[in-house]
């Protein structure tokens, strides 16, 4: 049994291999691309819609309600970046009913790669809702001592993103994984249907923890906002 997606290599040439992490991942780019776009190509504000846009207008609208209750002003700001996390993360694990994949959400190298594109993300909004004095100034707070804790913070909970994904990811495959090599004709719909709900979960919480980053590194304007108000 494989622990990870990284074991099960395609193509190799000295040093350079094309493993299945690489191969699922940008697959799973192409079909997201490809489906978006064929999705709202004949998008329209009639009364009259196609299913899909239904569909769509179901996801974009929960997950916009989602951004806001966090805390975050102008969902649609943050959706485009939030909404990608989340799908990517679903449908990895979505994907696990065709047989022969194995979710890239269960390397390593995947999810670490998600949390560093939370951790360019969370400063470049921060720099822009704040100005780029007054995000950098928000890691002095409440005195100039916590500099360096601020600092250690913002690294080890990106850290913490990736192995949280990781871990849950890669145990949830491999209980799966035993299960099936013990009983393989009695659980694997019950199990595929368990691994599917914990995917499911694990992007809805990588998402909304990526949010509330977010949402710490804006915070700083909107209460300077509030106080001069009143």
């Amino acid at each position: 049994m494989r622990l990870s997606p990284d074991e099960m290599i395609f193509w190799q040439h000295g040093f350079f291999k094309l493993n299945a992490t690489i191969v699922f991942t940008w697959g799973l780019m192409l079909v997201l691309s490809v489906g978006s776009k064929l999705v709202t190509r004949k998008l329209t504000s009639k009364h009259t819609r196609s299913r899909w846009q239904n569909l769509l207008e179901i996801i974009v609208t929960g997950i916009g309600k989602q951004i806001e209750e966090i805390g975050l002003r102008n969902p649609e700001k943050y959706i485009g970046f939030l909404g990608t996390l989340f799908l990517f993360v679903a449908m990895a694990t979505v994907f696990t009913v065709i047989p022969g994949y194995e979710p890239p959400t269960g390397s390593l190298s995947t999810t670490v790669a998600l949390a560093l594109c939370v951790f360019v993300a969370v400063p470049l909004f921060g720099i822009e809702e704040q100005g780029m004095g007054g995000y950098l100034k928000s890691y002095m707070e409440p005195t100039v001592v916590m500099l360096p804790f601020n600092i250690i913070s913002e690294i080890s909970r990106t850290l913490a993103l990736a192995v949280r994904l990781f871990g849950n990811m890669m145990s949830g495959a491999m209980i799966i994984g035993i299960l099936l090599s013990i009983t393989p004709f009695i659980f694997p719909i019950f199990m595929t249907v368990l691994g599917l709900l914990t995917g499911m979960v694990q992007a809805y919480i990588f998402s909304i923890l990526a949010a509330v980053y977010i949402a710490a590194a804006t915070r700083a304007r909107k209460l300077k906002e509030q106080t001069s108000e009143a």
